[in-house]
């Protein structure tokens, strides 16, 4: 008979507040002895194998419609608008909605932007290449996403300083102060829903060879998405293709700005980029967990979970076990790759439907800057988001090269 989790003698690990290297000192330390630990909410999975298993299995659903309960927050339009996200969404609607915009995320559509992201960065550092400094946070990572997502929407490149705006706001839903930030993120929702709406009934009048019109054609040749499936798709292209590349950007930089061995080498030989986003993003993720509910009563590992558990995955602490990565607190962009991806994109059905558009970004623009910021530096502290961001990385991060 498998075992209630609620009646296991497990350690409780409380990381609220605490900074993110610190807590994944404590999940690591925690991993040694235990799969699994409690947390304020429910529990923690903390290796590999019981990450991938959780995030696989479809009786673990998404957390995300439950964050404005949980927050103590009782509003109707939030919590369903969170219920429709393909972000929260489960079942056969899930499925349909992926399957309709899927080829628009494929490696082959990502590489037809590759160009324009190395025109994006390109023109990003000719503004400070002269002067020898930047801070790279402002001046590149949160710029940079913004215009490809125009891009591939095909919203006017001018409005990428709303669309950036507008994703800051709504993300604030994963900081731990919903409380707080309810006002922002409704305020932002209403101005981007509108924005949409209009964009859809210009491409409805005005096909363009972009995302949108291709998404529109689709619901016209059959299995329909309707407007407010389209409203809700196109929103989250734009969430999921800004806050995560921006601030994995950074942290990646970050990274490397330690290693400069390894950012003369990535400069030296562009054709180790791809290895580079894997390992900085498996060392050093800008998402570190992801949350589960049981929908149902679930075995696993002789262990029952019963309906309505919360369940996190860290990835923080799976992208560096050691029974996937020999040494895996080393961090090398030579490493040979493991046949068992970094999960920072996560995994199963909710696998982040932009990886490889996110990929892309990060192989064009990390060699690139390797290239023109040679002889990289720290130019001062590394200022870190607060520990309850929940997409998180560097606020600022300064730095000094040899001037162009």
């Amino acid at each position: 008979m498998p075992t209630p989790v609620h009646e296991l003698d497990l350690p409780e690990i409380d990381l609220f507040g605490v900074q993110r290297f610190e807590a994944l000192e404590i999940l690591t330390r925690a991993r040694e002895d235990h799969w699994i630990v409690r947390n304020q909410m429910g529990f923690s999975v903390l290796h590999y194998d019981d990450a991938v298993a959780v995030l696989r299995d479809r009786r673990f659903h998404s957390a995300l419609a439950l964050l404005p309960s949980m927050a103590g927050i009782q509003d109707e339009q939030l919590a369903g608008r969170q219920q429709r996200s393909i972000l929260a969404m489960e079942g056969p609607e899930h499925a349909r909605l992926r399957r309709l915009v899927a080829p628009a995320f494929t490696p082959k559509s990502a590489d037809r932007l590759r160009p324009f992201m190395r025109e994006v960065v390109n023109g990003l550092v000719d503004a400070f290449a002269a002067e020898g400094r930047c801070e790279l946070v402002a001046d590149v990572c949160e710029p940079y996403p913004i215009p490809i997502i125009c891009e591939l929407l095909g919203a006017p490149k001018e409005d990428w300083k709303l669309f950036s705006g507008w994703a800051t706001d709504i993300f604030r839903i994963f900081n731990n102060d919903l409380a707080s930030d309810l006002p922002r993120i409704k305020a932002a929702m209403g101005d981007l829903d509108d924005y949409v709406r209009a964009m859809i009934a210009e491409r409805r009048d005005q096909p363009a060879d972009d995302l949108l019109s291709h998404m529109i054609a689709a619901e016209e040749a059959g299995d329909r998405l309707s407007t407010d499936e389209l409203v809700m798709m196109t929103e989250a292209v734009l969430m999921a293709g800004t806050d995560t590349t921006r601030n994995q950007l950074a942290c990646s930089v970050a990274l490397l700005a330690q290693h400069p061995d390894q950012w003369r080498m990535l400069a030296d030989d562009p054709a180790l980029a791809p290895r580079a986003v894997e390992e900085t993003m498996r060392y050093l993720g800008a998402v570190a967990g992801t949350a589960r509910v049981a929908s149902e009563d679930i075995e696993h590992r002789d262990v029952l979970f019963p309906a309505g558990t919360l369940v996190a995955t860290s990835l923080a602490t799976a992208n560096r076990d050691p029974g996937v990565w020999p040494d895996p607190a080393r961090f090398d962009i030579t490493r040979e790759p493991s046949n068992s991806p970094q999960l920072t994109f996560g995994a199963g059905i909710h696998f982040c439907l932009g990886a490889s558009l996110a990929r892309a970004e990060l192989q064009e623009a990390l060699p690139l800057l390797a290239r023109r910021l040679r002889d990289l530096e720290l130019d001062g502290e590394i200022e870190w988001k607060a520990a309850n961001i929940g997409i998180w990385g560097p606020a600022r991060l300064p730095l000094r090269f040899t001037p162009e």
